[in-house]
């Protein structure tokens, strides 16, 4: 029997309260109608006694104490999920937006998933070739990994977010399916238009799950699109067997939307504001990445989130940090300076890349290179720093010699602009970049690779 609780008894913002409503669920949907023939959705966020806080996600303009009449669905939210979902697109609540109608589910499922048991789960391996040299060779993106991207505002995370899904693919030999969920998240309408024209331009639409929720929406849906694009992940991944990249942008809007619907609950704050809660909220996303014993799929993540201030040690970024599996960092001196992408090379890191590389997954001299590549270029900064002091002038013959290195290393291997490379391309230039340097300089390198791979210049 279907029940409808006539009238509320508070409205707050985007929360409305119901008195006298037993044995309601936690996260349950709800379905608000109004008078005037309109419905809302909302879901129970508090449950005091047979006391329920709904959260309204169209927000409650026009609802009054009187005019409603509401029925709980007895389920949580769900997602309407089957094969055709590949090249659709969806607003932050799941709803299709594209004017291909709606999909027809094979299943449906909880948007909030299913935590993967530790015991079940896969050690990460193989990577996922990007076509960046500074990601592919010194910061390695491995299938089931979640390797964040730190950015600033006005700096070019989304062309960056946007090449990555145009050149992401597995390695040649990997027959497997390969697919990307991207999830966009309190976006202007002009940034949310680039995306779809990219994608449509470069013909990758049709491999795309896109979710697209903008900064006009109503700010509860923001809490809903990375859940509902990682439900899509899943189902693909561990239901249809596929290799799923998932990039969510920008994770900061998702943890704003967090602290302003903590703070309409009268939840006490936490630093800066936001819930006490955020680590374990922004755990439960991130860790539904990551691979299955006995299921051939896997899902990764690339969240981006741009730093307030280019402040590091922001809540959002120090939390996320303390949650994945390294970072790669966008620089904004770099970026000033023309460079793109303008990655930074040694705060980047990716923590599983040592066990996805070498002999047997990319090539035998990637390790070793990567970690002469890393020292060199801490030694420019070294140099760079005496410089400003003394005057370039002054630096000793080997100081210049870095210097010149750290230019040609930042505009032709860190700044590859637009172009596509492989992973052997990207190891041959940064070998043809250490060539600049005298051997006696390559002391993380054995001979053996010294004597097959460097060059010298004159």
């Amino acid at each position: 029997m279907i029940l409808e609780h006539i009238g509320l008894s508070e409205i707050s913002g985007s929360l409305v309260v119901l008195d006298g409503v037993p044995e309601a669920s936690f996260e349950e949907i709800v379905e608000l109608r109004l008078d005037n023939g309109t419905k809302r959705t909302g879901r129970i966020v508090q449950i005091d006694g047979e006391r329920v806080v709904i959260q309204v996600f169209e927000g409650t303009q026009g609802v009054s104490l009187i005019n409603t009449r509401t029925v709980l669905t007895a389920h949580p939210m769900e997602m309407a999920l089957s094969p055709e979902i590949l090249g659709r697109i969806f607003d932050g609540a799941g709803r299709t937006i594209d004017s291909m109608g709606e999909v027809y589910p094979v299943i449906k499922r909880d948007i909030n998933g299913m935590p993967i048991n530790p015991v079940s789960r896969e050690y990460p391996r193989n990577y996922i070739n990007t076509g960046i040299s500074a990601i592919d060779c010194l910061t390695t993106l491995i299938r089931g990994q979640k390797l964040p991207i730190f950015s600033g505002a006005g700096m070019k995370h989304n062309e960056l977010a946007v090449q990555i899904v145009r050149q992401a693919k597995l390695s040649e030999d990997d027959g497997s399916d390969f697919a990307v969920v991207f999830a966009a998240m309190g976006v202007k309408n002009d940034d949310a238009d680039y995306f779809r024209r990219s994608f449509e331009k470069y013909g990758v639409l049709n491999k795309v799950v896109m979710f697209l929720n903008l900064s006009n929406d109503p700010v509860i849906e923001r809490i809903l699109t990375p859940r509902c694009a990682l439900t899509c992940a899943e189902y693909l991944a561990f239901e249809l067997g596929m290799h799923i990249l998932v990039i969510m942008t920008d994770m900061t809007s998702y943890a704003e939307a967090c602290r302003e619907f903590s703070s309409s609950k009268g939840e006490i704050p936490s630093r800066k504001g936001y819930p006490g809660y955020l680590y374990s909220d922004l755990a439960s996303l991130y860790e539904r990445a990551g691979m299955i014993k006995g299921k051939p799929g896997s899902v990764t993540q690339l969240p981006i989130l741009t730093m307030p201030n280019d402040d590091i040690t922001h809540p959002v970024p120090d939390l996320t940090g303390y949650i994945t599996e390294g970072q790669i960092v966008l620089d904004r001196t770099l970026d000033g300076a023309g460079i793109y992408p303008p990655i930074s090379v040694l705060p980047s890191l990716s923590r599983l890349m040592k066990d996805g590389i070498g002999e047997g997954c990319t090539r035998a001299d990637h390790s070793a290179l990567a970690n002469q590549l890393f020292a060199s270029y801490a030694r420019v900064q070294d140099a760079r720093s005496l410089a400003a002091v003394i005057g370039e002038d002054e630096l000793s013959p080997i100081d210049k010699k870095y210097i010149e290195f750290g230019k040609a290393f930042e505009r032709r291997f860190v700044g590859q602009g637009e172009e596509n490379r492989t992973l052997d391309t990207s190891l041959d230039l940064g070998w043809e970049l250490l060539s600049m340097l005298p051997k006696s300089e390559l002391d993380r390198v054995d001979d053996e690779l010294l004597e097959k791979h460097y060059k010298a210049t004159e």
